[in-house]
């Protein structure tokens, strides 16, 4: 708890960088309003230099949008990985990749078969990360619509671990 605040001015610096590229997908609420459960759920990973915050995670049991893909085995236990974020200072270093890896390792001691996440279509960047870490994408659109009308087309991307 002690890292909540710095941790959601690292996510709001993330949140102004991807709006002036363009990829307006997070705000105020999410993912900042989800930390603090994340960290009550020991479910959130942060990744530090001494006192700063490089890049953060949450890997959670369940998704809402498991369902409306096609997950190579639908029954087979899987982590879902959220709210990868890394520090607009520590970009191009590999630490995305080094925040997977992690995942994946965590995610196979929890007894999970595959590691899975969700990513909003105009997320390049992203999608870009999870094939370069060799992800498979699935078919299928989960199509997240908020009280205000607004859709964002999620593709779902899985690895076995």
């Amino acid at each position: 708890m002690q890292d909540l605040e710095q941790l959601k001015d690292v996510y709001r610096e993330i949140i102004k960088n991807m709006n002036e590229k363009g990829i307006q997908i997070w705000d105020d609420i999410y993912p900042c309003e989800f930390f603090e459960e994340d960290i009550r759920n020991n479910r959130l990973y942060i990744l530090k230099d001494y006192s700063e915050i490089i890049s953060a995670f949450a890997l959670c049991g369940v998704s809402t949008g498991e369902n409306a893909v096609e997950w190579k085995d639908k029954y087979a236990k899987a982590m879902y990985i959220d709210r990868l974020g890394v520090n607009i200072k520590h970009l191009k270093k590999g630490i995305g990749s080094l925040m997977i890896a992690e995942a994946r390792q965590i995610t196979k001691t929890l007894g999970a078969e595959y590691l899975r996440l969700f990513v909003v279509d105009i997320n390049e960047p992203a999608i870009q990360l999870y094939h370069k870490n060799n992800f498979s994408k699935v078919d299928g659109v989960y199509e997240e619509v908020f009280d205000d009308g607004f859709v964002l087309h999620e593709y779902g991307y899985e690895i076995k671990v």
